[in-house]
């Protein structure tokens, strides 16, 4: 009797959203829970970054963003969500971010997540064969020619 009232009191209290979401609090949700921002600080807009684009050149602005943020790295791993949406995001969450010890972790963990989207360097074949078109200048043809290689 006392293991059925056992049951019972669990199965209750999990409708009621009691033992069944353990780890959906506010502290748990968290990422970087250890890591508040000073008060009255504006994050900077960030340029959002999906999933598709170069992670690369995401990671840049970001950085680049985040330079009046301080030497703290934990702030600006917490401020990189900010950056993110859609599948980009959803990873960011579903990660550990326990295992983010510093910035240099993370951004591999996101280069390795993204590194499909990066552009395949183009074969020296195809450098080497690389025509003048008629209808452009010479400076056109280098600066197009430059962007490819």
């Amino acid at each position: 009797m006392v293991e059925q009232l056992k049951q019972l009191t669990d199965g209750v209290q999990s409708v009621k959203g009691g033992k069944g979401n353990e780890g959906l609090n506010y502290k748990d949700l968290r990422i970087q829970s250890d890591v508040e921002l000073p008060e009255g600080y504006k994050p900077p807009k960030f340029k959002i970054f999906d999933g598709t684009g170069y992670p690369k050149v995401h990671l840049r602005t970001c950085c680049n963003k985040l330079v009046g943020v301080g030497r703290d790295e934990r702030i600006r791993i917490r401020l990189f969500m900010r950056s993110l949406t859609c599948d980009a995001l959803s990873w960011y969450i579903s990660q550990n971010p326990k295992k983010w010890v510093n910035l240099v972790i993370m951004v591999s963990d996101f280069m390795d997540r993204f590194k499909f989207n990066t552009k395949n360097t183009p074969y020296v074949f195809y450098i080497q064969n690389f025509k003048k078109k008629p209808t452009e200048t010479f400076c056109e043809y280098a600066t197009r020619w430059r962007s490819e290689a």
